[in-house]
Parts: structure tokens; sequence; C-alpha cells
């Protein structure tokens, strides 16, 4: 069942990131599922004035953990894509990650990572992006970002990074550039698909390190 999507709120994107960090609706008002059977703890970075976004998944165990979004493998990769170290990717006036599903969603029977959470998204997405008024580019990464953000743009994961051209030179703005998840498990995808490293990824660095000058109104990282 699709949720309806929150509209905007009259508010800025620290208030908004503070409210959703005290958020419990996975675990106490689960909508079609199990309540969340750990404690949450959402995490979400950045500030008003980020120009980038990583629009991710969810977190995963080792940023459950650490309270950091890629704090783990997934992120050493992700950095190196983009072409930041860790002091550049964590800076939130340049760089908002937020997931679609804002806590760790725990592990399938096989061990990997179950989908981000249901009650997430509709009710804290809309409001965070209304909140990123600097925004000049999303990065959707993985299919449930992409399907979110792209819409009927989106036809399955693959087919839709393949498109990346067209997506990122569309009228859409902020614009949107769809990725593969950085995970270890997508190896074999990297492998079957070697036009993603040697074409989208040194536009990527381009388009990255074109937006990483500081706002003028960029405050002082917390």
């Amino acid at each position: 069942m699709s949720l309806p999507r929150q509209q905007p709120e009259p508010t800025d994107f620290e208030t908004i990131t503070a409210a959703l960090r005290a958020c419990r609706i996975c675990r106490d008002a689960p909508e079609n599922l199990p309540g969340l059977p750990h404690e949450p703890r959402p995490i979400v970075h950045g500030q008003s004035s980020a120009r980038l976004c990583i629009a991710s998944q969810a977190p995963g165990i080792l940023a459950h953990t650490s309270g950091k979004s890629f704090d783990d493998p997934s992120g050493v990769r992700l950095r190196a894509w983009l072409g930041i170290d860790e002091t550049v990717f964590y800076d939130g006036r340049r760089v908002a990650i937020v997931p679609m599903g804002s806590c760790f969603p725990g592990n399938d029977a096989k061990g990997g990572d179950l989908p981000p959470r249901l009650e997430c998204a509709p009710r804290w997405r809309t409001s965070l992006f209304a909140a990123l008024p600097h925004l000049e580019l999303i990065l959707v990464i993985g299919q449930y970002a992409q399907a979110w953000h792209l819409g009927e743009d989106f036809d399955g994961l693959t087919s839709t990074v393949k498109r990346w051209e067209a997506i990122l030179s569309s009228e859409r703005f902020p614009r949107v550039l769809p990725l593969p998840h950085p995970s270890w498990r997508n190896n074999a995808w990297l492998k079957k698909n070697p036009w993603f490293e040697a074409e989208l990824l040194p536009v990527l660095r381009q388009q990255v390190a074109a937006m990483l000058a500081f706002p003028a109104e960029a405050s002082p990282a917390p």
C-alpha cells in the first residue's frame, strides 16, 4: 500500500532533522509491517545550505552503531566514486545525506539489509527537501530512491542508470543523477556494466567538484 506524501512544512532543515531524530513511528506505529524490533536511531546529515544531496537507501548496521551515514565499506567506495574525502563528505554545509529510511531496517533471512521502512519517506521526505533550497544535484542511489525521485522515469535500476545522461540533462531542478548502491553486493553488477566506471564516474566527479565551494551564507560545521 502506498502512503500519501506529506505536504511541505514551513520550517527549516535543522528543525525538521531534530524532530526526525526523535521519531519512533516505525517502532510504535508501523505501516503494514511488524514494528521495528530494535530501538530506532534515525540518521540524516546536512544543513540548509547544502548544494549536493545523497539520496540513499537506509543505514546499515555499522552506520546504526556509529550514527554516521555510510560509515562502512560502501561509504569508502561511494567517496571514491565522488572523488571526495570524509571531511567533505560529512560537511553538512555542502553535502546532505537523506536516506529513504532513516533507521537501520534490520536483516533478512540471508543476512542482507531489509528494504527501507515504509513509514519514513512519506512522513519526512517532502519536508526535508523543501527545507534544502540551495540543492543543485541529487544523487539517487539504488532502486528505492530512484523510484521516489524519478517517478515514471524509473524503469528498473540498470535501465535507469543506463539513461543517466538523459536524466541528468532533463529540465528537473535540482538535477538528478541515478547510481547503483556502492555495496560489495553489487560487485557483479559493476563487472557486467563497465560503462558505469568508464563513462558515468568521470562526469559524476566533475559535477561534484563544481559545486563544493562554500555557499556565502554557510554556517560553521557543528
